[in-house]
């Protein structure tokens, strides 16, 4: 395995002005020896794909409670790929009903994770996400 430590934009995209569940994961990641670098509330999706283009993240993982991911994600998705990051590897916590878990996915996201996910799970998936295909 690689020296190579995992970058990952921590990111609560809209109006929501609850960072509580961001701040816990984002600790569980870094804990874990990932890089996080943690954006803090109200960032627009454009914010979110500059910050994830300057840090050269890995992974952007998103905290969303304000129901709006339908709108948000897909337009995140759509301003990395425009940016060339398609390879970046994108996670998804928040209250997320499970039709919009399953359309999340067909669109690229990689997990997605309700309120209660245990920390080491989430840690795992990202980790796996991003090993090299055997």
């Amino acid at each position: 395995m690689s020296e190579h430590k995992i970058r990952i934009l921590v990111a609560k995209p809209g109006l929501d002005g609850h960072d509580r569940g961001a701040k816990v994961v984002a600790r569980a990641l870094r804990d874990a020896g990932l890089e996080v670098i943690y954006t803090g509330l109200r960032q627009t999706p454009e914010m979110i794909a500059e910050a994830a283009l300057q840090e050269d993240v890995d992974v952007v993982g998103l905290s969303i409670l304000s129901g709006a991911h339908m709108a948000l994600i897909p337009r995140i998705l759509e301003l990395l790929k425009t940016n060339g990051q398609e390879h970046v590897k994108i996670f998804v916590g928040g209250i997320i009903p499970d039709e919009d878990a399953l359309r999340l996915k067909e669109m690229g996201v990689t997990g997605v994770y309700g309120p209660g996910a245990p920390t080491g799970v989430i840690v795992n998936e990202i980790r796996a996400a991003l090993e090299p295909a055997a």
